[in-house]
């Protein structure tokens, strides 16, 4: 199989791998000849790559200010060196009018996780010219839905390009391409990094300030990028941006010997009870005083008594399960029958058994009606529920009713089409890009990170992420690089109105600082 245009054959193999787990690229002199054979040569690249795109003017008023941009709609076609089309990838550019210097005017390279999902979440919910409108307390919106004007984008201080990955939204592998070629780690990494190149050629970006943002693990994949972009490219990036941060998966997954989940989603736990008020009155009085009270709580005693394990005494077992079911606003009982470690399906089905209702994984403050109130675990996440309606129908309204961009095929919002995913060398451990992260950081310092914690995110709890963070082993003149800023919503915070405003702030002030001139 040929390398995408303008790379080289070993492009798929080994180098780019280690770029995407962490290590160093090898030489480009080291893998292939300086000229490729004749037959190898690069088919040039013709103005078919643009055939479906359409641009539509528009206005939208942000902060009392008049923006006015165009917005691009289409497939970006990525090659072989044969110039057979592998893949098209649908995206979405918001780029602002009237800007003559594009050197001072920064570009947001934007994608969701999954892995399978499209970009509609960040796209419609945080940082598009559009939102998808959703109730601040926390219950479901009735159709039909509502798609209103987006006083909180960002497209004041930047521009901004919406990419789905093969085989979400509307990209899809080309015919004769087998999709799975693209549902894996460093696949997906140089996919979405070649889109970026291209973009950035094409439409002239590369003397632009370029940021990423991702969600959830698209921010596996930003920090990916941060490698790939730099070490295969050159393309140094001015600023990261990750939404519900994962980056090292042993800190999310509830495997047998893996006791740090237990210890890292204590916190959410605690925030959870707190917002559907099971904590006993001195617990309830301040979310954030409680939150490090439990914190302290879940790095001393609790970690010490699961590393204990069966050492542990039937007398100090009980004691540690009283504590734990405090803070989780369940009984004494039910942590002891789950070990001193309870799941987060067993818990969200567990805090209001009661009542018949489990709360939500992408956002607790949501709750659900499951069949009987007997099992552990969800029959499904009433958080995903209240959101994927109203995502789904303003998108697919709105790509072909306001940017008239038309295509029949289904937009694939969020899919398991995508698996199995490889996992690669990551097969048999824990996938982690931390190293990554840190590597690129380390040659870039100017390379500025955020993170965005929800208090009440099941899926990628705000302790984990500082735990990865706190075991990256950032030089001291780095660690000012990063930033973190705690919502009081979910996963996708932004779908919570105060949370969405605050967000906004935080991000115009990182992005304002990460393009300072520097010293």
């Amino acid at each position: 199989m040929s390398g995408w245009t303008g790379l080289g054959r070993r492009s798929i193999g080994s180098a780019i791998l280690a770029i995407a787990m962490g290590g160093a690229a090898i030489p480009s002199s080291a893998q292939e000849p300086a000229t490729p054979p004749a037959e190898e040569q690069p088919a040039p690249v013709t103005a078919e790559w643009n055939k479906d795109l359409v641009s539509t003017q528009h206005t939208i008023a942000i902060d009392g200010a008049a923006i006015a941009y165009t917005a691009t709609a289409g497939t970006m076609a990525l090659l072989e060196e044969s110039g057979k089309v592998r893949a098209n990838l649908f995206f979405v550019a918001y780029t602002r009018d009237g800007v003559e210097d594009t050197s001072s005017r920064p570009i947001t390279f934007t994608f969701n996780g999954g892995p399978g999902s499209s970009s509609v979440w960040l796209h419609l919910g945080l940082f598009g010219p559009k939102r998808v409108v959703m109730n601040d307390d926390a219950t479901p919106v009735p159709p039909p839905f509502q798609l209103v004007d987006n006083e909180h984008s960002l497209l004041d201080v930047s521009d901004f390009v919406f990419i789905d990955p093969v085989t979400t939204g509307y990209s899809r592998a080309a015919e004769g391409v087998n999709a799975g070629e693209f549902h894996g780690v460093s696949e997906d990494v140089e996919s979405v990094g070649e889109f970026i190149r291209l973009y950035a050629t094409r439409f002239k970006r590369w003397d632009s300030p370029k940021f990423l943002a991702g969600e959830s693990y698209g921010t596996t994949r930003a920090a990916g990028l941060s490698g790939h972009l730099q070490g295969r490219h050159g393309m140094y990036l001015s600023g990261i941006m990750l939404i519900s941060s994962i980056l090292d998966f042993q800190t999310a997954r509830f495997d047998i010997g893996n006791d740090l989940p237990f210890v890292l989603f204590l916190p959410t736990y605690c925030a959870t009870a707190w917002y559907h008020g099971r904590l006993d009155e001195s617990l309830q009085r301040n979310l954030r005083a409680t939150l490090d009270e439990v914190e302290e709580f879940a790095l001393g005693e609790y970690a010490q008594a699961l590393l204990l394990g069966d050492r542990l005494s039937a007398e100090e077992q009980s004691r540690l399960a009283a504590r734990v079911a405090r803070y989780c606003g369940v009984s004494q009982e039910f942590i002891e029958q789950c070990n001193l470690r309870p799941s987060i399906g067993r818990f969200a089905k567990e805090l209001r058994r009661d009542e018949r209702r489990t709360v939500g994984r992408l956002d607790s403050r949501f709750v659900g009606i499951d069949r009987d109130a007997a099992g552990d675990g969800y029959s499904y996440d009433p958080s995903y529920a209240a959101i994927q309606g109203p995502y789904s129908a303003a998108l697919n309204h709105y790509v072909r009713g306001t940017l008239k961009y038309e295509n029949d095929l289904p937009y694939e919002i969020l899919t398991g089409r995508v698996q199995p995913w490889s996992y690669g060398r990551n097969q048999n451990q824990y996938l982690n890009v931390a190293e990554t992260l840190r590597s690129a950081m380390t040659q870039n310092p100017s390379l500025r990170v955020f993170v965005a914690n929800g208090y009440y995110d099941l899926a990628t709890p705000y302790f984990a992420t500082e735990h990865t963070f706190n075991h990256m082993s950032l030089d001291a003149s780095l660690r000012g690089g990063v930033s973190m800023g705690y919502y009081e919503s979910g996963h996708m915070m932004y779908i919570h109105g105060p949370s969405l405003a605050k967000l906004r702030g935080d991000l115009k002030a990182f992005i304002a600082a990460a393009t300072a001139p520097q010293p």
